[in-house]
């Protein structure tokens, strides 16, 4: 069994800004392996079904970014699910635009999101951090996550969201080196 969380904004103005990638991938997820239809519960959307013979669950929560950890921790004690089978998909500005680095546990490094999973579940679970690269210094770090894509980058972030939903059975299976490694190099 496996938690598949992906970090964004509720709002509907948010549905595009970069610190809603981990939305967008959920919902590629859902899409793509046709888990169920998305009910509000836990604070968040939650969709279920099967990848790879292995039950899954995927939310969005809807406690916006900084308050994640509260969705997620309801769901972990409701379902006995552990922190280690936690893979949180989101925006990362110190990855390069369109690549993807893979973790376990570690630092927030400044992104709130991951804080609030840190201060409720503990630091033990995977991530899928998915490069939105940085800001020039003419806009605030805050401003440039909450902005949306510009036209240019969409086909960039298409590609890789893609790419991340085809290596999926990667990922079920824990092999995070060898999914980032497959999603980079497609």
């Amino acid at each position: 069994m496996l938690l598949f969380v992906g970090l964004g904004n509720p709002t509907p103005d948010s549905k595009n800004n970069r610190h809603n990638i981990g939305f967008k991938v959920i919902d590629s997820i859902n899409q793509k392996y046709g888990l169920s239809k998305q009910k509000p519960k836990f604070k968040g959307l939650l969709t279920t079904g099967n990848i790879e013979n292995k039950k899954i669950y995927a939310i969005k929560p809807l406690t916006f970014m900084n308050n994640s950890g509260i969705c997620i921790r309801e769901l972990l004690e409701y379902f006995k699910i552990n922190a280690e089978d936690v893979i949180v998909f989101h925006d990362d500005l110190d990855v390069d635009f369109g690549k993807i680095k893979t973790k376990f546990g570690g630092s927030s490094a400044g992104h709130n999101g991951i804080a609030s999973i840190d201060k409720f579940i503990g630091k033990d679970y995977s991530r899928v951090r998915i490069g939105i690269g940085r800001p020039d210094l003419k806009i605030s770090v805050s401003d440039y996550v909450l902005k949306d894509f510009e036209p240019e980058e969409k086909d960039e972030i298409e590609k890789v969201t893609k790419n991340i939903i085809e290596s999926i059975s990667i990922l079920v299976d824990k092999k995070l080196e060898l999914f980032s490694s497959t999603v980079n190099n497609k």
